[in-house]
């Protein structure tokens, strides 16, 4: 059935049909804003997806120096894949909650003395809940993972709390100065099996259940940002069909004098 133009709709509106036309047009205007932005949302996730698909799986390099640390940025160095070769500092880990594939437990941050002396936190992986993490080992390791940018604040529903050691997020700054050091603006999260941490055995769990989980950094995102704004716009859509419709039934109802007032 074809509907009616809405210019001649819209002759001898009435104000409360005035008062609907404009609650309509800021409508349409929010559900083709969010459009726009789950269309702009989904070039930027395909981009990122496409960044750690390249950093996470290329050849390791070594981690960024300190005199390099200043240049960090998280569109251009998260998620690469790095090593560094020193040792483990034998201090008190900062146990930062996660959630997990394997479970609600914590992430075990331990500092990493480089060989030329600068310190970066090793997240050595997942560790249950209630359980103490077994420490790293001694001596001059080698361990490689993958760069990530630190996390200030806390979560969104919970702030960190340095005074209490009591961690919600991988705040690098403050869990370094938490132990009175100064340390890189990242953290690598080790790969599985690398030194300090272990790969997911469930034939031997019971046996090393307080050695860290490693390599369960996220690295595959969904993208459903089309389907959002294929949603957003089909709203719009809804919007405009449902206002002509309300505006042909009034004009009908007015030619046969039947509109109240």
């Amino acid at each position: 059935m074809r509907l009616p133009a809405v210019s001649h709709l819209l002759e001898g509106l009435r104000p409360k049909h005035a008062a609907l036309l404009l609650i309509a047009l800021v409508l349409i205007a929010g559900f083709v804003s969010l459009g726009n932005w789950q269309l702009e949302r989904r070039e930027w996730k395909q981009a990122l997806i496409q960044a750690v698909e390249q950093r996470a799986h290329a050849p390791a390099q070594r981690a960024p120096e300190r005199e390099h640390w200043a240049l960090i940025s998280r569109s251009n160095d998260e998620y690469r894949h790095v090593v560094v070769r020193g040792r483990f500092l034998q201090s008190k880990p900062a146990l930062v909650v996660a959630a997990t594939e394997l479970g609600s437990g914590y992430w075990v941050l331990t500092p990493f003395q480089c060989r030329d002396g600068s310190v970066v936190f090793i997240n050595r992986g997942y560790i249950g809940q209630g359980l103490t993490p077994a420490g790293p080992p001694e001596g001059e390791v080698e361990v490689s993972g993958l760069l990530r940018i630190s996390e200030p604040d806390g979560s969104p529903l919970r702030k960190n709390k340095p005074s209490a050691d009591r961690w919600y997020s991988r705040d690098i700054e403050a869990i370094a100065l938490a132990r009175g050091l100064i340390a890189a603006p990242f953290f690598i999260d080790a790969a599985q099996g690398a030194p300090g941490s272990r790969q997911v055995d469930p034939a031997n769990a019971s046996d090393a259940d307080n050695v860290p989980v490693g390599g369960l950094t996220v690295i595959q995102f969904h993208d459903n940002h089309l389907v959002y704004s294929l949603t957003w716009y089909g709203l719009a859509a809804m919007v405009v069909v449902a206002f002509i419709i309300l505006l042909r039934e009034a004009r009908i109802a007015r030619e046969c004098h039947a509109v109240p007032d």
